[in-house]
């Protein structure tokens, strides 16, 4: 039977866990989550992620997919025609993050407002409370 987790009830030396920060420092580089998504969605070339990711430079593209490639999370494949191709490919361990991804994707769309909509302290807005704040 799976337990559910609950912060608050953690001990504080279970409070941090080295896994779940680093995962989320890798995952929530800027740029990360967008590039994940859109390779979920099965998006593979470069010219096609970049596409489906306004204000995103290809420098950054270029860096952030190469990071992925470090972490093991994608791979770069060439493919020898003419011009050559080359396409980035979710691996394993990149394709088990469509759970994490899916689920905030999730949260956004109940609870984050889109940039613009930002509270005037930066905070985003109460979507999904009754009566607000």
């Amino acid at each position: 039977m799976e337990r559910e987790f609950d912060m608050h009830k953690q001990p504080e030396s279970e409070a941090f866990c080295p896994h779940y920060h680093r995962a989320v420092e890798l995952i929530g580089r800027r740029w990360t989550g967008a590039i994940l998504r859109a390779m979920l969605s099965g998006l593979e070339r470069f010219s096609d992620i970049a596409a489906a990711i306004p204000g995103m430079s290809d420098r950054m593209l270029s860096e952030r997919l190469k990071e992925l490639e470090a972490e093991g999370i994608a791979k770069r494949i060439v493919i020898p025609e003419t011009p050559i191709r080359i396409e980035y490919h979710l691996t394993e361990k990149g394709q088990s993050l469509g759970s994490v991804v899916e689920a905030v994707s999730d949260w956004a769309h109940r609870w984050a407002s889109p940039e613009g909509d930002a509270e005037p302290d930066g905070r985003f807005g109460s979507r999904g409370e009754e009566g607000g704040e």
